[in-house]
């Protein structure tokens, strides 16, 4: 991305990114989804509040609609699946916001639909297994077992 002309911070962990937040404030930024000590969707939060213009992208390898969802709803402008190379996040970072994105060529399939479904229960429970197996009418230890599995294509 120096390379593009951006001027590059990296941060390890959340309290990192929210100290960098603070003290640059800056116009764009990458954040991932996971951090070793929290959430990047914390670090968007913040940067929206002292930076409410600054173009966000949120990058994540646990891609689901729900944390997509809420990374737009607390200011971010694109959600990105990794691996994505510099082109894509560059591309995400100078988009037109009026511009809307073409269809998907290959939509998700029913398998992935209802793990989306799951996981966006999951999230509103605030994780917690026990809620969101009730909520969804599943055994517990179904609801794990479909937890602890990867995502469908």
């Amino acid at each position: 991305m120096e390379t593009r002309g951006f001027e590059v911070s990296t941060a390890e962990t959340v309290a990192d990114a929210l100290r960098l937040v603070k003290e640059l404030k800056p116009a764009f930024a990458v954040v991932d989804m996971r951090f070793g000590d929290g959430n990047g969707l914390d670090v968007i939060k913040q940067l929206n509040s002292l930076r409410p213009d600054a173009r966000v992208i949120m990058l994540t390898g646990y891609g689901n609609i729900a944390t997509a969802v809420t990374a737009v709803k607390l200011g971010a402008i694109d959600y990105l699946a990794k691996p994505a190379d510099a082109d894509e996040v560059y591309a995400a970072l100078i988009a037109d916001p009026e511009d809307k994105a073409p269809p998907p060529e290959n939509p998700m399939s029913a398998d992935r639909v209802r793990w989306e479904h799951i996981q966006r229960v999951y999230e509103l429970c605030n994780r917690n297994v026990s809620e969101t197996a009730r909520r969804l009418n599943m055994h517990r230890r179904t609801l794990q077992r479909i937890l602890a599995k990867r995502a469908p294509r």
